[in-house]
């Protein structure tokens, strides 16, 4: 299975950047009437409700699978609206934790620390998402960008695909002149707001709009959700976007390699995008384990468009009757059983030394 190998390669790749100890294993005790093999889960009763990120939305519909097989008595609703929607449910106090793929912004932080009495809104990453750039051209393969001429196509400089600044990235490609429909997110998106970060990092001279949840940008396409613009670059011709790497993937799209900050056009893959991860630093302080990635990264072989995409759920003052449900959930996702579910969907685990730092985390939920 195609997302099952690329899900090892993952494993393997952190495991060899990182040193990590383990990639698929744990030293938990089995649960009672689990199979001697399965960790152990904190299992609760009663209801959760949750919202945000769709590029989480297969991450996050396994890990409750898996919870409820192994816990009776639960239901757990995650609707995958949006990391701009979810955040704003959270802090409206309608959402238990929200998936975001970016970390709190520091106009939210304190809105959302006003939902935690006695404590903070913390931001956990829970899974790497490696954002890919696909494309659909007729003719046109294997095609490779620049973060300039990235920037110039999704600012609408640049607006067809046989524009001198395409051919000077691919000379051996066959580039029609047919209009480019640039496909962004219509909704507020983590993603773009990554995307939008990487472009402002490493072309400022050709994107010049920042970075945001909302597209800012004029022109283009819209497309509602994660799966809306998969589909819509897999059903249109002369079409590029900006996708988790697992619905790319899982929709079969082209997916176009990306200039590094050491001149590298290169491929995305479990191991290049390992590379860039390592990279990554911690921005916030004790439990709040929000990161900044390297997008010019000059790292060799390092693809350098990858996010983290986050639940935000509060330190203190989950309602009695939610905080058991939150970190049996929560704690599920973040155990090494809980990321090693991730890798047949064309997600990264986390590195094992983010992983336990998430997982402490989620433990000292109150």
């Amino acid at each position: 299975m195609k997302l099952q190998r690329h899900g090892a390669i993952a494993c393997l790749a952190l495991t060899a950047v990182l040193g990590l100890s383990a990639c698929g294993s744990d030293n938990n005790e089995p649960a009672a009437g689990a199979s001697g093999s399965a960790a152990a889960a904190d299992c609760a009763t009663g209801t959760l409700n949750a919202q945000g990120s769709s590029a989480q939305k297969n991450a996050m519909a396994e890990w409750i699978k898996a919870y409820q097989q192994k816990c009776s008595g639960t239901t757990i609703n995650y609707e995958p609206s949006g990391s701009g929607a979810g955040i704003q449910a959270f802090i409206a106090g309608t959402a238990d934790f929200a998936g975001s793929d970016s970390a709190l912004k520091p106009e939210e932080q304190p809105q959302a620390d006003a939902k935690c009495a006695g404590g903070q809104a913390l931001n956990l990453p829970m899974v790497i998402g490696p954002v890919a750039v696909v494309y659909n051209v007729s003719g046109a393969d294997n095609l490779q960008f620049s973060p300039a001429t990235l920037a110039k196509i999704f600012a609408g400089k640049v607006t067809k695909w046989d524009d001198a600044a395409i051919k000077a990235d691919n000379p051996d490609a066959k580039l029609p002149s047919t209009a480019i429909q640039a496909v962004h997110r219509s909704d507020e998106s983590g993603t773009t707001d990554n995307f939008t970060k990487y472009l402002s990092k490493t072309a400022e001279a050709d994107w010049t709009l920042g970075n945001s949840k909302a597209w800012k940008a004029p022109g283009g396409v819209g497309a509602a959700k994660s799966d809306g613009v998969a589909s819509k670059v897999k059903s249109t011709d002369g079409t590029i976007s900006y996708v988790e790497w697992s619905y790319a993937e899982n929709s079969g799209l082209k997916m176009a390699k990306i200039k590094n900050g050491a001149g590298e056009f290169v491929e995305l893959t479990g191991d290049s995008a390992g590379k860039t991860i390592a990279g990554a630093k911690f921005e916030g302080q004790g439990n709040d384990l929000k990161m900044s990635i390297d997008y010019n990264t000059k790292e060799a072989g390092a693809y350098p468009i990858v996010l983290a995409t986050y639940e935000i759920v509060c330190s203190k003052g989950l309602a009695a009757d939610k905080l058991p449900l939150v970190k049996g959930l929560l704690g599920h996702a973040a155990s090494a059983e809980g990321q090693q579910e991730l890798v047949e969907l064309g997600y990264a685990p986390l590195p094992e030394t983010v992983r336990t730092k998430v997982e402490a985390a989620v433990k000292s939920l109150s």
